[in-house]
C-alpha cells in the first residue's frame, strides 16, 4: 500500500517549493521523476542523495530508480562551475566531428567530461543527444544551443568564458 503521507523537505530552504510545484503539478505520479530532477537541478545546481531519496519518496518510486544509469549523464553529482558546455555524442554529431571538438575542448580545459575546472570556470558535460541533428555536431553553451561548430569555434567560445 502507497503511504500518503508526504515526506518533508530535506531542509526549510524555500527551493523545494519549487521541486514541490513540479511533482504536484503531475499529481506525484512516478512519470514525473525526470521532470522533478531537473526541477531540483535547476534550483540546487545538484543532485546529492538527500534530494534524490526526498523525491523518490514523494513520487512513490524505489531509490534504484532516480539513480538509474541512462539517468546519469543527464545530471550532476556535484555542484558545476560556471558556465556549463554540454556536447552533443548522438550519432550525427559524432560523424560530423563532436569526438574531435571534445578532444580539444578537454585539452583546453584540462579535465574530462563530466568534470569541472579547477577554478570551476567551466563544467564540460555531454548528452546522448541535443535534438539538433540538423546543427550538427552541436552543443549548449549555458543553455543556448550553438549549431555547425567546428572545433577550434568551440574552443573559440570556451576561450571567452574562461578569461
Amino acid at each position: 500500500m502507497i503511504s500518503t503521507t508526504k515526506p518533508k523537505p530535506p531542509s526549510a530552504d524555500n527551493r523545494w517549493k519549487l521541486v514541490d510545484a513540479t511533482m504536484r503539478r503531475h499529481g506525484y505520479k512516478s512519470n514525473a521523476l525526470i521532470e522533478s530532477l531537473h526541477t531540483v537541478q535547476e534550483c540546487f545546481g545538484f543532485l546529492d542523495k538527500e534530494s534524490l531519496r526526498y523525491v523518490a519518496a514523494c513520487l512513490h518510486v524505489p531509490f534504484s530508480r532516480p539513480t538509474a544509469w541512462p539517468l546519469l549523464p543527464l545530471f550532476h553529482d556535484e555542484a558545476a562551475g560556471g558556465p556549463h558546455l554540454c556536447d552533443c555524442l548522438g550519432t550525427a554529431c559524432y560523424i560530423k566531428g563532436a569526438g574531435q571538438m571534445i578532444e580539444q575542448l578537454e585539452k583546453l580545459l584540462g579535465i574530462k567530461i563530466g568534470q569541472t575546472t579547477a577554478d570551476r570556470k567551466v563544467s564540460l558535460l555531454s548528452a546522448r543527444c541535443l535534438g539538433s541533428c540538423g546543427l550538427a555536431p552541436a552543443a549548449v553553451f549555458d543553455g543556448a544551443v550553438g549549431g555547425k561548430l567546428s572545433p577550434a569555434g568551440a574552443v573559440d567560445k570556451v576561450k571567452e568564458w574562461v578569461r
